[in-house]
């Protein structure tokens, strides 16, 4: 009898431990997935800081590690003349944040059959068949030459088409055929008429010899759009948007969505932070524009619960949730370097199909993982995942240009001085 109390007593000791443990540390929490606590408020504090300092407006804060959401912190606010406080549901330009999702789509139709790395773009647009490349000439002038070869899909996915975004000796030819910047929500025609337009224009460099970055997965979306016989919004939702339940995400926001979009600030030499000008990339045409061209580069909005759950996802070898969107193989080509030392000569981190991957993390310069890979936005939001710590970080602002601002390097460290275990 006194055995049989001795366990019960030990018993409901342990029992009382396992409560009080789950009352620390509830699934969710930081301490639940080997974060700190402490350390976690110790992000929140600096960023919160430059909030106070009007060096930017609010940032939105999402760490997941293990499949759980540790943090979710909206800081400052998304409308500062209005005192509007940042929201777990603001809505957010994502810039070139679209492209992962462009490279992902294509991906999906690699593995139905539908496209192929080695394929021509021509085969699905046919301008592309033979195109031009800028070369130095006497005097500083220039003169365009034949590519030595057709652009295929890999170029696109790995920047390496030798595509910019027109800036450059050709500047003037771009803006004369109204393809100059990335930016494409105020423009009244189809994705597709726009990129072929694009393809009779001189390029920066010759396919497969540099990572140049441009129009690529804009050209990629419009690729995406013939293979699949959609257009490309209707390709992201029933494809992507829809089984990952991403309910805010897409190129256009419905009218009575326009309270919850971020306003976009500017932070000029002077230190100051001012409200971006309305058109173009600063408040943009994404409620009132036309809703013609799907720029699958930079033109998708969303929120950070949205794209988190993209991220995790990939994080999870292509599945979420029991939806499985990419086979876990495709997931690992597209996180795998694909293009040697053409991104980064000192060969720390290198391009996969759509982002940016850690190969050497000495060389880096950063703390991160081998194999993290991630992205950023011109909006000054920035991604990454790495599979080694099963993380998923997101930060999101709406602020352009930056004027130097060092915000966004110092969240990688304050993302990682949080992991403890």
């Amino acid at each position: 009898m006194r055995q049989r109390r001795t366990w019960i007593v030990v018993l409901l000791a342990g029992l009382v431990a396992s409560w009080a443990s789950a009352q620390v540390a509830p699934p969710g929490s930081p301490e639940a997935v080997g974060l700190s606590a402490p350390r976690v408020e110790r992000l929140k504090s600096v960023v919160l800081d430059y909030v106070n300092r009007n060096q930017i407006a609010g940032v939105t804060v999402v760490i997941a590690r293990a499949g759980k959401v540790a943090v979710f912190e909206p800081i400052g606010r998304m409308d500062v003349e209005k005192n509007v406080p940042m929201k777990k549901d603001t809505i957010f330009r994502m810039a070139s944040m679209s492209k992962a999702v462009t490279s992902v789509a294509a991906v999906i139709l690699m593995e139905e059959g539908k496209l192929r790395l080695a394929d021509p773009v021509s085969k699905y647009l046919p301008a592309f068949k033979r195109t031009t490349v800028l070369v130095a000439g006497p005097g500083g002038r220039y003169g365009s030459v034949p590519a030595k070869r057709e652009i295929t899909i890999r170029d696109l996915l790995t920047h390496t088409a030798g595509i910019s975004y027109g800036d450059g000796p050709a500047a003037k030819e771009y803006e004369a055929a109204g393809v100059l910047g990335w930016y494409l929500a105020d423009r009244p025609e189809p994705i597709g008429t726009l990129m072929e337009r694009l393809a009779g224009l001189p390029f920066a460099a010759q396919p497969g010899e540099k990572y140049v970055y441009g129009y690529n997965t804009d050209i990629l979306g419009a690729v995406v759009e013939k293979a699949s016989g959609m257009p490309l919004d209707e390709f992201f939702r029933a494809r992507i948007f829809e089984p990952l339940k991403m309910t805010d995400s897409g190129f256009f926001l419905p009218k009575e969505k326009r309270d919850r979009l971020a306003t976009v600030y500017s932070l000029g030499a002077d230190g100051k932070l001012v409200r971006a000008p309305e058109p173009k990339m600063g408040q943009g045409d994404y409620v009132d524009g036309p809703r013609a061209c799907f720029g699958g580069g930079a033109g998708l909005l969303s929120t950070a619960s949205d794209y988190m759950r993209f991220l995790q996802m990939l994080l999870n070898g292509g599945e979420l949730d029991g939806v499985r969107v990419l086979g876990p193989k495709f997931v690992e080509m597209m996180t795998s370097n694909q293009v040697g030392r053409l991104y980064s000569e000192s060969g720390g981190v290198g391009f996969g199909l759509g982002f940016e991957v850690t190969e050497d993390v000495g060389a880096a310069g950063r703390p991160d993982s081998v194999g993290a890979f991630g992205w950023g936005s011109a909006y000054y939001s920035k991604f990454w995942v790495d599979p080694k710590e099963k993380l998923v970080a997101v930060f999101l602002t709406q602020l352009i240009p930056a004027g130097g601002l060092d915000l966004q390097d110092k969240f990688r460290y304050l993302v990682y001085q949080t992991i403890v275990k």
